[in-house]
């Protein structure tokens, strides 16, 4: 059963003639690719959610940086071939890496978020300098950067400024776009602004992912065999009422957050679809639960969009801290898949001259 995307987030179309975003959408292509022979270097790579998409795109790492011990344990696990580097984005030398074609990354959200107060340039955790430096070492081709909606709020305004004046400085072509996680058939109203730039001889062949003209998978249809995986009796009626995609996954930080789904507003919304929110299960319901379930992290891991497969390490709070702050595999395929086609559009193009 799916149900129609109510989803009230602004998709992208309506950023196309805003002054921060220079491109339209285009026509969605989101199918596993072969590989591309682009390379990309990517940054705070958390549990790798962004580094699923851009494999699922057909981009090669040439190295994922981050600096949670954890994390990077995640990483390896999943991925033994990787080339995984532990360090402080701040300190870390990028020039071993210089004509990689895309610089990739999740940069940390609280520095933008309302839960992490919004300090912006004041927040240690702000990290996009790094990221102009690096990008400055590199010289790649493109820069692919998640972030939260809220570094589209008007307070930012002037630093976002900043930032898209500091990649044209060095020959970039930079647009912001806010688009929704539940566009590219994730079941989780998600949305996340996703920054990018390229050199200005491929910025004319890119155009932002269309949204996909099937609505996304409801809660109950996307968990119920997850959910009924001890025989609980009451799990085809809790399918039935979890008729809607899921709220935004919170993922707390290393400051603040447990493993639970969110504060209060965010646990009213789970409570609608049948989901207890104030902590997470290490099991399915057994045959003879009465109430509302907790979710285990492998069920919010596929709410995410990660593939069953992929396992993460580490004691509970710090494994749903890496699903709940992750990009969703399938949202990050989407725009990878977009960089990718214009990067190959050019060197097409450069072949036939």
């Amino acid at each position: 059963m799916t149900r129609k995307n109510d989803n009230k987030t602004p998709f992208l179309h309506d950023f196309s003639k805003w002054s921060e975003n220079p491109w339209i959408a285009g026509n969605r292509s989101l199918k596993k690719r072969g590989r591309s022979g682009l390379t990309t270097l990517e940054l705070c790579a958390g549990g790798g959610g962004q580094a699923l998409g851009l494999e699922m795109a057909g981009i090669e790492h040439a190295a994922l940086v981050e600096i949670d011990d954890t994390s990077c344990a995640t990483l390896s696990s999943n991925r033994p071939h990787w080339n995984v580097i532990k360090a402080d984005l701040n300190s870390f030398d990028a020039r071993q890496f210089a004509g990689v074609d895309i610089v990739s990354g999740g940069l940390p959200c609280p520095p933008f978020s309302v839960a992490g107060k919004q300090l912006g340039t004041l927040d240690e955790r702000n990290l996009f300098p790094a990221m102009v430096r690096i990008v400055d070492e590199v010289r790649p081709k493109a820069v692919m950067i998640e972030n939260v909606r809220g570094i589209l709020d008007a307070v930012f305004l002037d630093y976002r400024q900043h930032v898209a004046e500091q990649l044209r400085k060095l020959d970039y072509v930079p647009g912001w776009c806010l688009m929704n996680a539940s566009q590219f058939g994730v079941p989780q109203l998600r949305p996340r602004v996703v920054f990018v730039a390229l050199r200005k001889e491929y910025s004319e062949d890119f155009s932002w992912p269309g949204e996909s003209q099937n609505a996304p998978p409801t809660v109950g249809d996307t968990l119920f065999d997850l959910i009924s995986s001890r025989g609980w009796k009451g799990a085809k009626q809790w399918r039935k009422n979890a008729n809607e995609v899921a709220p935004t996954i919170v993922g707390g930080s290393l400051k603040h957050g447990g493993p639970d789904l969110g504060p209060t507003r965010a646990r009213l919304a789970w409570a609608a679809l049948g989901v207890d929110g104030k902590g997470i299960a290490n099991d399915a319901p057994d045959r003879d639960f009465v109430g509302m379930p907790r979710l285990t992290i492998r069920m919010v891991a596929r709410i995410q969009g990660f593939p069953d497969e992929w396992q993460f390490t580490g004691a509970k709070t710090r494994a749903y801290r890496q699903v709940g702050n992750a990009f969703p595999p399938p949202f990050a395929a989407a725009v990878a898949s977009k960089v990718r086609a214009c990067l190959i559009a050019r060197r097409r193009t450069f072949q036939i001259a």
